[in-house]
């Protein structure tokens, strides 16, 4: 099956500096059949205003992975860590048994993400950050793992979980194919453009910041009806 969580459909908060929607339950957000999909925990659509940002706070037990739309976004941390990380790139940072972090638009522009959280395998372990760009030209026609906690996927950003983030661009008139494992969650979401997601139950277009939640055992074919950007997370 197929759910489709159309954009004007998810939580909405808007704090002035920040214009947020929540496609699972966040916040002051809450929605008793949107409290995740698997481990799944957290999909945030994040504009953050010029020159503001997140102040430090604290996270634990919980893989955190910030995929720049447009902007930039400067990151700080309790373990010392600091990095930039352009449209396009993407960073993660597994909380472990605790950290504190602030998350900065230091550009003078709206910063636009998505910030996904995903719970970890096993609780605990020492806290981690990291970041890395993955060229938008390089996912062109196929899906590119972002971050990823299996052995193998050397060239993703490391995580905690059975998971993986993927991204993938697609011209229009372009498809992929995706199989979603038994027993596993995916969900999807164009970041920009326009899609068609077809299965054997069936075909439905999701539009830019549409959430497509999709159930394990099938095979969707993803056709762009415009020049579109999409990214997917593959979790238990």
């Amino acid at each position: 099956m197929i759910e489709k969580r159309s954009f004007e459909s998810l939580g909405h908060a808007d704090h002035g500096w920040l214009n947020a929607r929540h496609h699972f339950s966040f916040a002051n957000y809450y929605d008793p059949d949107r409290m995740g999909w698997g481990a799944i925990r957290v999909w945030n659509d994040d504009e953050i205003a010029a020159n503001s940002g997140f102040p430090p706070h604290p996270h634990r037990d919980m893989e955190i992975i910030t995929y720049v739309r447009t902007g930039a976004i400067t990151h700080q941390d309790s373990m010392g860590n600091k990095g930039r990380t352009g449209a396009g790139d993407v960073q993660v940072m597994s909380a472990g048994t605790g950290v504190r972090h602030a998350e900065y638009n230091l550009e003078p522009e709206t910063t636009t993400l998505f910030q996904i959280w995903v719970e970890p395998r096993a609780p605990g372990g020492s806290p981690s950050w990291g970041a890395k760009p993955f060229p938008r030209d390089e996912r062109s026609g196929r899906f590119v793992t972002l971050a990823s906690g299996f052995a193998g996927d050397d060239d993703a950003l490391p995580i905690r979980a059975d998971a993986r983030v993927l991204g993938a661009t697609l011209k229009a008139g372009d498809s992929v194919t995706y199989t979603v494992g038994e027993g596993r969650h995916a969900y999807l979401v164009p970041a920009t453009g326009a899609i068609e997601l077809a299965s054997n139950s069936g075909s439905e277009r999701f539009d830019a910041r549409d959430g497509a939640a999709l159930s394990g055992g099938q095979t969707v074919t993803i056709t762009a009806v415009e020049d579109s950007e999409i990214v997917l997370v593959d979790a238990e």
